[in-house]
């Protein structure tokens, strides 16, 4: 009598993990397949107003200084609408682990608008980087980006080279 109960429990244990773990791949690949799709809205086709959806409220951007809130985050990339034209930006590739998305990515375009105030150089940008986010019940609640800074501003003409 106790090999089949054992065996039933054990059946039961490994069906639960096997199904924990479709469960959080499946969390996995949406927060993935949604984070990518708003940025492809937001700089390649100009349409902040997804962040407005997208955003959780008390939303942070790990800048300096760090901004916080929805609506300063959404000011905040507002900028790269306003500021460069002929935008391509390109997801090279993206994982993501739980409610962590991590995005290594590719941007392009030309600076003819105010960028953070920087007046337009008319010079092309081209530069690669990497973006960790958090994603929590469907809504972005943290990012930080990563890439060159200083190669960013020398292919705008603002430090040299």
């Amino acid at each position: 009598m106790k090999k089949p109960s054992l065996c039933t429990l054990l059946l039961v244990c490994v069906l639960s993990a096997s199904s924990l773990f479709a469960q959080k791949k499946d969390l996995a690949n949406g927060n993935v397949k949604f984070y990518n799709h708003v940025w492809d809205v937001v700089l390649n086709e100009g349409r902040v107003n997804i962040l407005d959806t997208a955003y959780a409220e008390n939303a942070m951007l790990h800048t300096t200084p760090a901004t916080m809130g929805k609506a300063n985050c959404i000011a905040y990339y507002a900028n790269y609408i306003s500021g460069f034209s002929n935008r391509q930006f390109t997801v090279r590739e993206s994982i993501a682990q739980g409610n962590k998305v991590v995005k290594y990515w590719q941007f392009k375009g030309k600076h003819t608008g105010s960028f953070f105030g920087i007046p337009a150089t008319n010079k092309e940008v081209d530069v690669i980087g990497c973006t960790i986010a958090t994603v929590v019940n469907g809504k972005i609640t943290e990012e930080q980006d990563f890439m060159d800074n200083l190669e960013f501003f020398r292919q705008l003409g603002l430090m040299a080279r």
